[in-house]
């Protein structure tokens, strides 16, 4: 018995540092602009040009077409695009939108501006959604991913390991994550003035994302056993959490990643976040819905789990109940 365990620590430890370090050194090493939604604005004729020039890019970017700077504008607000290049008589002009995310913003500014330079033109940069004076990196935003998970990790695992079933389970999942939201809110938006939206539609998009894992943990884990805890956590932390695309954008990691990512806990709430702090929740109802299917269906195996608890405990109480039979005679 001793030999297997050592055998087992001795390929599993080596293993999942591997599995670790594909999944966030992987994405990481092949960050590039992959179908990345961009406008393109003003005349037909004018516009021809740079979108020819941009298409040299093969595969980078996603063009959209506008007829003039403010309809860009709106889509840049609507988070269908993450900036656009508006064609004037003064010369180029590059609208980013830096809250949406700093590196595509910065990425945007690169391509567009190199490009110019080539034929003897100047471009002008303007920022239409930019981040927090006191946040300009967005770099609380994105670290903000990690700690929501871990609160979700530690709460479900809690609720498994103190033995909370049913109905007393989910509330306490449930009142954890509210809190959670309260006071991450308090902390990004109130103090540290990262966030700049609607403080309780922050303060929902924060506990929603602590939920959404806490209540896969404790559901898991109710279905399966304590193993559930793991499973959720490996999940988590190990594809969530590198897939989040939360420090630079999905649009920019290798597919599938940049997709799967999406449909995780992290990167859902990492774009639910930018939504209804920067953006006043466009593109909010994709994000939201994937979170919320999480906790729905993790609350639904809590509740499952503690009937089915329930119903093996009460046939294992007749059976042993049941009188022995005594022969006659």
């Amino acid at each position: 018995m001793s030999t297997r365990r050592l055998l087992a620590v001795v390929v599993l430890v080596p293993l999942l540092a591997a599995v670790a370090l594909w999944a966030f050194a992987w994405p990481a090493a092949r960050t590039a602009p992959r179908d990345l939604p961009l406008g393109v604005a003003g005349p037909a004729t004018a516009t021809a040009q740079v979108e020819q020039q941009l298409r040299r890019h093969e595969g980078a970017f996603e063009i959209h077409r506008y007829a003039d700077e403010a309809a860009a504008r709106s889509a840049i607000e609507d988070r269908d695009v993450f900036g656009a290049v508006v064609v004037t008589s003064q010369g180029p002009e590059l609208l980013t939108a830096s809250a949406a995310s700093p590196v595509v913003a910065q990425l945007l500014q690169q391509a567009v501006t190199q490009q110019a330079a080539a034929s003897g033109a100047e471009v002008k940069v303007v920022d239409v959604v930019a981040t927090p004076a006191s946040d300009p990196r967005g770099a609380a935003l994105s670290s903000s991913v990690l700690p929501l998970a871990l609160a979700g990790l530690v709460a479900g695992a809690a609720v498994t390991l103190l033995g909370l079933r049913g109905l007393r389970a989910v509330t306490a999942l449930v009142v954890v994550a509210a809190l959670v939201g309260v006071i991450a809110a308090a902390l990004a938006h109130s103090w540290l003035g990262a966030l700049t939206g609607d403080w309780w539609a922050e303060a929902g998009a924060l506990g929603l994302a602590t939920l959404a894992v806490s209540a896969a943990v404790a559901g898991l884990a109710a279905l399966v056993g304590p193993a559930g805890i793991g499973a959720v956590a490996f999940l988590v932390m190990f594809l969530g959490n590198p897939f989040s695309g939360a420090a630079t954008a999905p649009q920019l990691l290798p597919e599938p990643v940049g997709t799967i990512g999406q449909w995780l806990p992290p990167g859902a709430s990492a774009t639910l976040l930018r939504s209804v702090s920067f953006f006043d929740g466009a593109a909010a109802t994709g994000p939201a819905l994937a979170l919320t299917w999480w906790a729905v269906l993790g609350l639904g195996a809590v509740i499952a789990g503690s009937a089915l608890r329930r119903e093996r405990a009460t046939k294992t109480t007749s059976s042993t109940a049941e009188p022995a039979l005594t022969p006659v005679g």
